[in-house]
């Protein structure tokens, strides 16, 4: 039997939770650890209880921001697919959907920190590589068998170039027009059935 998680387990939870939210939506500097601990609803003091170090939070919340998006990905794939899309166009129109572009905070941790990962402490930048890894391996399931090789990294670079592009417009008709011509030049490339 399993027994209910302690109230320090659920307290961990919730601190790391609400860290995968705010790095996503403030970036890695965005984050303090008195800001995060007030958010999740405990005090500063208690960081210590859970975390050895800001960055320990930063790689845990980080991991935690990759597995919540692959999950939503996941599921969102699979409604697409149950609908007949291919499993590509399936992730392609799902990542570069208008509901991703104005959802920064629970959307993909990649596409939010992209360009500040390289700076990070070794600890985070693994972390933040293996978010990379997941999204250029999830991509590669969803190809054709018949792709040439290095098309997931490829294909996993313009999916998030083109949504932090589209950000950069906002989420408004020009953000939205980018992300369409996006999936329409990708889905051409790589999807046997593409239209859009």
């Amino acid at each position: 039997m399993n027994s209910p998680p302690s109230r320090k387990e659920l307290s961990h939870e919730r601190i790391v939770a609400t860290a995968a939210r705010a790095i996503r939506r403030g970036g890695f500097q965005g984050v303090g650890v008195a800001d995060i601990m007030k958010e999740a609803g405990l005090t500063h003091g208690g960081f210590y209880a859970h975390f050895s170090s800001r960055n320990a939070l930063l790689a845990e919340a980080l991991e935690r921001a990759g597995h919540d998006s692959a999950a939503r990905v996941i599921q969102a794939t699979a409604t697409r697919q149950a609908r007949g899309a291919s499993a590509l166009r399936a992730l392609v129109e799902g990542y570069l959907s208008d509901r991703h572009l104005g959802d920064i905070e629970t959307g993909c941790p990649v596409a939010a920190l992209a360009s500040e990962m390289p700076r990070q402490s070794p600890e985070v930048r693994e972390a933040a590589a293996q978010r990379v890894r997941g999204l250029v391996a999830a991509v590669r399931r969803a190809l054709p068998k018949d792709a040439p090789a290095d098309s997931g990294p490829a294909i996993a670079s313009q999916l998030v170039g083109a949504l932090q592009l589209a950000r950069a417009l906002g989420d408004n008709a020009e953000g939205q027009a980018l992300l369409k011509a996006s999936r329409r030049a990708l889905l051409a490339q790589y999807d046997r059935e593409s239209s859009d």
